[in-house]
């Protein structure tokens, strides 16, 4: 289906979605109303009442149904992100590759949704009960998602969400929500329930409307202010939230320098450097500071960046002009507080340069905040311990990434970051789709990550014979 031809309601508010990179026009969606969000998560509720009762089989054959059917549009799914996002061609593809792999993973894990049995007998009167736990669908599952992984990210929501017997009303970011439209024109076409999973479009109001409608569990993918919106609008309705990051990389004296910079630039650069876990801080020791610094600014002069579509091109813009220019601010503000600009830090529309700077002042926005964008700002520092208590003092806490070959230093990093997962030569933008991925402080509420996202959406039942 091409871009163009989503359809819009006949005198509905509509979204015209643009092209990050030449801003034409590449689909249209219709805004839902407050009413018409109410009535999706009806619709689904009444739907998920049967899906309930549906076996751990039939779910996981309805979610490799739909992988399949994502696999049969894979090439069409990845111009499309293509298109939305700004992401090179590479990176969605990519994308696509991964939306399948988490939905499938879902699907095994919906037969492994175990409980477990519990005697009674270490409290007076329990000696002849039993305890029998088990993990009943939460109900129905409000999915909120971002533009950056407008595929996979839904995927990693609706995946658990289905596995554990939900329903699913999912709001996709106003900036990328054709690929999300498309997936639930699949699952229709994979065999799901009619009214089992909705897309309803819209911004920072339909959000808020979702949060505030009669759901059971609220999912966001986003930045911290927006999360803390929503959980307030929520209520009493469980949230699980993951929020901004802004992440570091630690290179020791005895780690794989070239190993280390080859991920800098990969992982900061990709998707232009709009993932939440991206390399935003990248701590070099000052032993090797100066020599890593030099094999960085040789790496990231060679990076093309460019138009999406062009697959020699290995970075494309961010997601607007308004991002771009926020972030070359702060670039600038770095600067005139004693950063050095080494690289980069050009622009046109919201298309960046990649840049490079160092002895970036770690009060400064550029630091300090979740920049979005394609910047690696590097601090040069002597001691791991008071490398860790920078970061530790910061608003975040998702993942870190540490290059080195020594135990003990390995210990010292693994115990006292203050994150969620901690990546051993490796950068903090690692994630494999089975694995619990969230963060603390202003970096979430609860993990996703198939297995544990399953229990997440799950309530849990205790009878006692």
């Amino acid at each position: 289906m091409s871009p163009l031809s989503q359809l819009v309601q006949s005198g509905s508010e509509h979204i015209e979605v643009t092209s990050p990179y030449h801003g034409g026009v590449v689909g249209l969606v219709s805004v839902a109303t407050p009413a018409d969000i109410v009535d999706a998560v009806l619709r689904a509720r009444a739907a998920q009442a049967e899906f309930a009762f549906s076996t751990p089989s039939e779910r996981r054959d309805l979610l490799n149904a739909l992988a399949s059917a994502i696999a049969r549009e894979a090439e069409p799914l990845a111009q499309l992100i293509c298109a939305e996002v700004g992401k090179t061609i590479a990176e969605a593809r990519n994308e696509v590759r991964r939306a399948q792999n988490t939905l499938r993973l879902s699907g095994d894990a919906a037969t492994f949704l175990d409980g477990e049995v519990l005697h009674c007998g270490i409290v007076a009167g329990g000696a002849n009960r039993q305890a029998v736990i088990t993990y009943e669908p939460a109900g129905v599952v409000g999915a909120i998602t971002p533009f950056n992984y407008p595929l996979n990210l839904l995927c990693h929501k609706l995946g658990p969400a289905i596995a554990a017997g939900n329903a699913v009303v999912a709001k996709p970011s106003p900036k990328a929500p054709l690929a999300a439209q498309r997936l639930s024109e699949l699952a229709d076409e994979a065999g799901f329930p009619a009214g089992l999973f909705h897309i309803v479009h819209g911004g920072a109001n339909q959000a808020l409307a979702l949060a505030r409608a009669p759901i059971d569990l609220l999912s966001f993918t986003g930045g911290t202010a927006a999360g803390l919106a929503l959980k307030n609008a929520a209520g009493l309705v469980r949230c699980l939230m993951e929020l901004g990051g802004n992440d570091p990389l630690f290179v020791m004296p005895d780690g794989d320098l070239q190993a280390a910079v080859q991920t800098a630039v990969s992982q900061r650069y990709e998707i232009a450097g709009q993932s939440c876990a991206a390399v935003k801080k990248f701590y070099l020791h000052a032993d090797i500071h100066d020599a890593v610094l030099d094999q960085l600014l040789e790496v990231v002069r060679g990076v093309r960046h460019g138009d999406p579509l062009d697959p020699g091109i290995q970075m494309g813009p961010v997601i607007d002009a308004q991002s771009a220019t926020q972030v070359q601010a702060r670039v600038r503000s770095a600067v005139e507080q004693g950063a050095r600009l080494l690289t980069g830090g050009t622009g046109t529309g919201s298309l960046l340069a990649p840049t490079v700077v160092a002895d970036v002042p770690p009060d400064c926005d550029l630091f300090a905040q979740e920049t979005f964008g394609p910047v690696i700002s590097v601090r040069r520092f002597d001691d791991a311990g008071s490398a860790i208590a920078e970061v530790n003092a910061g608003a975040y806490g998702l993942q870190a990434g540490v290059f080195s070959n020594d135990h003990a230093v390995i210990k010292q990093f693994s115990r006292d970051l203050r994150v969620g997962g901690v990546m051993i030569n490796e950068g903090p933008d690692f994630r494999a789709e089975h694995v619990p991925f969230g963060g603390i402080k202003g970096s979430g509420l609860g993990r996703e990550g198939v297995r544990i996202a399953l229990r997440e959406m799950s309530e849990t039942k205790v009878v006692i014979d």
